[in-house]
């Protein structure tokens, strides 16, 4: 298969917007206003670009048929670092709570991270649905309809279920509301919708892209939402998350605009070695922002001299630990795997 040179662009994106949120959840301990606010617009669309790309890679590489032991793969690389991870930050977690004055049981506690996805980890669930379903979509022969119409009626369904969720006060425990795919679903449908019309797709031969995607693609419909967006961020109604109503036509139009722009530019070197560690970065980052947090805390640095600090050691401790661990096959497995690009 062709190297699809737009989604290293977004998958390095994706994984640049991931690692900035969580650090402005840090710098908010010190500095929170509608800067910061504004800061997490682009930002928010760090874990809906994973999610598309786990969908709109699989379906320009496999077309119609996934291969023997597809969910097996999934199950290897995506699940076990899910159960890893799942007990570092959740033993870290109770080891903090033990020396606080609400200390918490080592199994509840367990229970909070693994069974209720109370980590940053809940992506790996919601992408291991995806995989299923994609697998239904191949094995069911799915792909003889056309999925314009359900990426409208996806984009309605995750608008209705983010709105009323937070509409009716529903709060199921740790992220559970945020792993049910009904919040999802439109980038599944997105990305099969921009696979029919990829030059590089098998099936994508016999299809002209409709006019509306090519006026959708136009940067003013994006600017236009942005203005929007800004002018809600200063009155306060806004809440800056990528499980939001408005993220959903927000994502839509940014990725039908960015996957016309990237067309045809050839990622660069430091976009391909961002994409190479990618799943690293994202797995391990908080880790060493909490232990850069810990360490210093007992001292007052100014705030340029903390927030760098948190870049740096968030961005080199996860690379040089994704580095060691996949040295060995079982260590990718375990800690996530270095992509090859």
């Amino acid at each position: 298969m062709q190297k699809l040179e737009e989604i290293y662009w977004l998958r390095a994106y994706g994984c640049i917007a991931v690692f900035l949120f969580h650090w402005l959840d840090y710098l908010n301990q010190r500095v929170d206003n509608v800067v910061t606010d504004l800061m997490r617009l682009p930002l928010v669309l760090g874990t809906p670009i994973f999610l598309f790309i786990s969908v709109f890679v699989f379906a320009v590489r496999y077309d119609k048929q996934v291969p023997p032991g597809f969910l097996l793969q999934r199950v290897k690389y995506v699940m076990l670092p899910y159960l890893v991870y799942g007990f570092i930050y959740s033993t870290a977690e109770w080891v903090r709570l033990a020396n606080s004055d609400n200390p918490v049981g080592f199994i509840s506690n367990a229970k909070e991270y693994f069974i209720y996805a109370g980590w940053h980890g809940y992506f790996l669930i919601i992408a291991m649905q995806f995989y299923a379903a994609y697998w239904c979509y191949t094995h069911f022969r799915l792909w003889r309809f056309n999925p314009v119409p359900w990426l409208w009626g996806g984009c309605i369904v995750s608008m209705a279920y983010w709105g009323l969720a937070y509409w009716l006060g529903i709060e199921p425990p740790g992220y559970l509301l945020w792993i049910a795919p009904l919040g999802w679903i439109y980038l599944f449908f997105l990305a099969l919708v921009l696979v029919r019309y990829y030059p590089l797709a098998p099936q994508a031969e016999q299809f002209e892209p409709p006019s509306w995607m090519q006026r959708l693609a136009s940067p003013y419909w994006l600017l236009g939402f942005v203005a929007l967006i800004v002018a809600f961020t200063f009155t306060g109604r806004l809440a800056f998350s990528s499980k939001e109503v408005w993220v959903i036509p927000f994502f839509v139009l940014f990725t039908l605009w960015l996957m016309h722009y990237l067309k045809g530019r050839k990622a660069p070197r430091w976009v391909r070695y961002i994409n190479a560690y990618s799943f690293g970065i994202y797995l391990a980052h908080p880790m060493f922002f909490a232990l850069t947090d810990a360490i210093v805390e007992p001292f007052t640095l100014p705030l340029f001299i903390y927030a760098v600090l948190l870049i740096l050691v968030g961005g080199v401790g996860s690379i040089v630990l994704n580095n060691i661990v996949n040295t060995t096959t079982t260590g990718a497995m375990l800690f996530g795997k270095r992509l090859n690009v």
